[in-house]
């Protein structure tokens, strides 16, 4: 009863176990779904039996019209929870947008606190952009708000403060193992 969705290939950032620096060919417009594809695609796995959906990416909230989908997935009858993966950096402008959408929940990526580090990883990012997008979350009822590392033996992180987290706002830590993909210049350093 649960779907995934993944709705761009890109993303505002560079993480060094997911994209090359310089990015990745994204796909023509012509070669994806327009949203009112993904909408009408979501209504047929409703009538079978879909109730659960979950927006991913890339990153999603980069994708043009990701509100009025979240909008259109809400109203659509059988759906009974929509959940979002991001990195959190677009949440604070878009968080209550979603939520009156009918967006519920969200996952939230976040592989450090040490703003050095999260920039070494990230390439593009700053860690108080993703805190924000944690804030924002919980600023407008997302429930669960669930953080989810990426673990990288070699990138020494600091595991036990990001668990602390948890401690700090109510939300869910979970640790994810890294699964080298990809070649070399994709894998974490």
């Amino acid at each position: 009863d649960y779907l995934r969705i993944s709705l761009t290939d890109r993303c505002n950032l560079r993480c060094i176990y997911c994209m090359p620096e310089e990015g990745v060919p994204f796909r023509s417009h012509e070669s994806i779904l327009r949203i009112e594809e993904i909408a009408d695609f979501t209504r047929r796995a409703a009538q079978a039996g879909i109730r659960r959906v979950r927006l991913t990416g890339g990153e999603p909230l980069v994708r043009k019209g990701v509100v009025d989908l979240v909008r259109e997935i809400a109203a659509t009858p059988g759906i009974e929870d929509i959940s979002l993966t991001t990195n959190g950096i677009l949440l604070p402008k878009m968080a209550a947008d979603l939520k009156d959408a009918g967006l519920t929940r969200v996952n939230i990526s976040l592989d450090t606190l040490d703003p050095a580090r999260f920039s070494q990883i990230t390439r593009l990012g700053r860690v108080e952009q993703a805190l924000a997008g944690i804030d924002a979350a919980l600023e407008y009822g997302f429930t669960p708000v669930k953080v989810n590392t990426v673990v990288v033996r070699r990138m020494d992180q600091d595991v036990l403060d990001l668990a602390r987290l948890s401690v700090d706002r109510p939300v869910h830590v979970r640790f994810i193992e890294y699964m080298p993909i990809g070649d070399d210049e994709t894998r974490a350093k």
